[in-house]
């Protein structure tokens, strides 16, 4: 029984002593879960650093520039015109112009210091030039130092626009070597002295934070080391709790293993928020100096220097347009620190305290100011590139604008808009316009306007899509000279009454504009008088399909219906497209596709891809040359003759366009360089009252006179040659008789019969009335 009683005393005593071993063992199992649980979060943590932080580091928006300003002898361009190139490009005007971006004007010209860049078409060095002027012209590009003279000179292209990335931040990245050397070790002077001792925390400043905040009982004081406040800023939102700071410090040390202190700091001055702009994001040091002090961050002198550290620490509480005497104070203090860290000297920082923070009263816009252009810009690289790759890489696209172009077409088209107002009483913004200025030769578009204003929003040059009229005729009548065998300019048409059968019993009968009919016309002045009802007979004759098939091929791409009344220009084309097809006219019938964009080039300076000139034929080059001449005739004695007073001095070639009940006014032209395409109507689509020639030719003659477009040269073609016509008869007259009009042939196809001369007979009744008179 005794024995029996102890056995039980001695499991209790056994089970009482595996009771503190087992809480240990849960515990260390607990904690070992922990440690693995904190390890994987580690690893994912340290996962994120080594996968995001080469990308998010060099998150640029893509920099598109203008073409550059030419400069060459000859060339026709007026003081005035390089004084708003010089404007646009930010140049100071300084006695002897001693420093590039630097003018100064002189009593024929100007002398100036050119900034040297590097472009796809090669490097332009820095130099100073004198330029001289007479009568609208460069008249002498010579080298200031030497006298020699400069065959060509370019001017920086100009910034017209960013693509930002869906943050809308915008920088502008600067390697460390390119900064000047104060300024990122002002930076860690101020704030955070012990950056080259820490791995990414510091427990010192920390311990020292935590002090401040007891006593304010606040936080007024944050121990976060450049690495942290970096590591925040690129993968950690801004709201203050311990779980946020618990990441920021692991991932902090993270960072620090994986990357030197060198780059540390290079990354963090081109990330650290500097300002706001609308919804545009002010980051880096880089973009920091041109916003502030319009000027590159290599050239910031040590007040400019103290400012950009100072606002580090608040850029909005220190905006030093918006709150100048707190941004003072602080630039103040932190140039005093800067003196205290042995960076300067006690003088330099009395000087500089001295100085007015010098900032730019308005900063340069970084929105672009020729939104529709880039809207044709954006268009054409979204075949090539992925909107990532533009929002990210910082690429550098340069396109065919031409700044003084555009300028100069929007001003033409804000005043011509105001005049068509005012004359046909009209309420203010009523009337809306586009407009498409190209390149005859290469098809670069020289300038593009979606709208009166200036403002990104519906692109009417791109996107509006309105029936173009008889701007369509010339497809037409090319389809018809392009059979010489069949037409040419003298064949003569039936202009009576017309009715047209079609599809299930429907029927047309077009009329013409003035609501009359001529009898028999030529070809060449149906065209150059804009008869409806002989082009529509013409067309009949020539094929609907073979007429549609010819507008495809000089450059509408918008499908076009066959039926009659697209003879007459029913279908609704965008401008830029109108634009194509005229500019395949002007240039003898070779397509250039129409393009926006010359290079698009890596930062580095890797040439991705060329936007390379390519032409096809796809026009015969004679019936085009006998099209350009009647189109020339338009502009002299037909539906656009008050180009005679509007635009004098200057052959050019085009056709008016009206819609029904006035509702679109379009015209269409070129000279020897330029093609410009216009549109004028209301947004409404209500009539306007304005035909082609009282709507959007005055505006076509304001542009084109403001961009001192060249004149139109023809090169007449070898198997052509020019006969005088009767045009009552289309038969052959000699010149010296009344009434003969020259007219240009396809060799062949000169008309064989000749018409009488009523010179003889006019004579004889003049003598017959003199002797009646006697």
């Amino acid at each position: 029984m005794a024995k029996s009683s102890r056995r039980p005393a001695r499991r209790s005593s056994s089970r009482a002593a595996c009771k503190p071993i087992r809480r240990r063992r849960g515990w260390l199992g607990l904690l070992a879960v922990l440690l693995m649980l904190g390890a994987g979060y580690v690893a994912y943590l340290n996962h994120v650093i080594v996968s995001q932080f080469e990308d998010k580091r060099f998150e640029l928006p893509a920099r598109v520039y203008a073409s550059p300003v030419q400069l060459y002898a000859g060339r026709r361009m007026s003081p005035q015109d390089l004084a708003q190139a010089l404007a646009l490009l930010h140049y100071t005007a300084r006695p002897g112009a001693p420093a590039a971006d630097s003018y100064q004007r002189i009593a024929d010209g100007y002398l100036l210091h050119t900034h040297g860049f590097d472009s796809p078409d090669g490097n332009e060095p820095s130099r100073q030039l004198r330029v001289r002027f007479a009568g609208g012209r460069i008249t002498a590009l010579e080298d200031a130092a030497s006298g020699q003279p400069v065959a060509l000179a370019r001017l920086a292209p100009l910034l017209i626009a960013k693509i930002y990335p869906r943050s809308h931040e915008d920088r502008i990245l600067v390697r460390m070597n390119d900064m000047p050397a104060l300024l990122p070790k002002a930076l860690v002077a101020v704030e955070d002295r012990r950056f080259y001792e820490h791995h990414g925390v510091d427990p010192v400043a920390i311990g020292r934070a935590l002090v401040a905040d007891i006593r304010a009982r606040r936080f007024v004081q944050g121990g976060s080391t450049l690495t942290q406040q970096l590591v925040k800023n690129f993968f950690l939102s801004n709201q203050r709790s311990l779980w946020r700071k618990f990441n920021e410090a692991i991932m902090a040390v993270l960072l620090e293993t994986h990357y030197g202190k060198a780059e540390i700091l290079e990354t963090y001055l081109n990330e650290v928020y500097l300002g706001q702009q609308g919804s545009r994001a002010i980051h880096g040091v880089g973009l920091a100096s041109e916003f502030y002090f319009d000027r590159p961050v290599q050239s910031l002198d040590i007040a400019q220097v103290a400012l950009l550290v100072a606002m580090v620490r608040g850029p909005a509480y220190y905006d030093p347009r918006r709150h100048p005497q707190r941004a003072l104070k602080r630039r103040n203090l932190v140039l005093t620190e800067m003196t205290e860290a042995g960076l300067i000297t006690a003088a330099q920082a009395r000087a500089a305290q001295a100085s007015p923070l010098g900032v730019r009263a308005e900063p340069v816009s970084g929105i672009t100011p020729f939104p529709a252009f880039l809207d044709l810009v954006e268009a054409q690289l979204a075949r090539d590139y992925r909107p990532e790759d533009l929002r990210t890489e910082g690429l550098l696209i340069y396109t065919t604008l031409r700044p003084l172009v555009q300028l100069r077409a929007q001003q033409a088209v804000r005043d011509g808009l105001r005049r068509l107002e005012r004359a046909h009483d009209m309420r203010t913004d009523t009337l809306e316009a586009a407009a498409v200025v190209t390149s005859v030769a290469d098809g670069e578009v020289l300038a593009l306007i979606g709208g009166r204003r200036d403002i990104a929003g519906f692109n009417r040059a791109l996107d509006s899509r309105r029936s173009i009229g008889s701007l369509f005729k010339p497809a037409l009548y090319l389809a018809a000279l392009a059979q010489p065998q069949r037409f040419t300019l003298a064949t003569l048409l039936d202009d009576s009454p017309l009715t047209v059968n079609y599809g299930n019993g429907q029927q047309w009968s077009p009329v013409n504009y003035d609501r009359q009919y001529h009898g028999k016309v030529t070809v060449m002045d149906a065209l150059v008088h804009s008869y409806n009802v002989p082009s529509v007979r013409l067309g009949l004759s020539v094929g609907l399909e073979q007429v549609i098939d010819t507008a495809h091929q000089l450059g509408i791409a918008q499908p076009i219906d066959a039926y009659p009344s697209s003879l007459l220009g029913s279908a609704a084309v965008p401008p830029i497209q109108m634009a194509q097809m005229y500019q395949t006219i002007a240039a003898g019938g070779y397509r250039a596709p129409l393009r926006a964009i010359q290079a698009v080039v890596k930062p580095r300076g890797e040439k991705l891809q060329r936007y390379p000139l390519q032409i096809e034929r796809v026009a015969d080059g004679k019936a085009d040359y006998l099209l350009t001449a009647a189109l020339h005739e338009v502009t002299r004695r037909g539906t656009a003759a008050s180009l005679q007073t509007l635009l004098p001095g200057i052959e050019v070639a085009g056709k008016t366009g009206t819609t029904n009940d006035l509702r679109d006014s379009w015209f269409a032209g070129f000279g020897g360089r330029e093609v410009a395409v216009v549109w004028v109507g209301r947004d409404d689509n209500r009539p306007t009252g304005l035909t082609g020639s009282t709507g959007a030719l005055p505006l076509w003659a304001g542009i084109m006179g403001a961009i001192h477009a060249s004149p139109l040269q023809m090169s007449q073609p070898e198997d052509v040659v020019w006969q005088t016509i009767d045009p009552a008869s289309g038969q052959r007259l000699a010149e010296t008789c009344p009434g003969a009009e020259w007219m240009p042939f396809v060799k062949g196809s000169v008309p064989s019969g000749e018409a009488e001369c009523k010179a003889g007979a006019l004579r004889q009744a003049i003598e017959w009335f003199k002797g009646l008179m006697q």
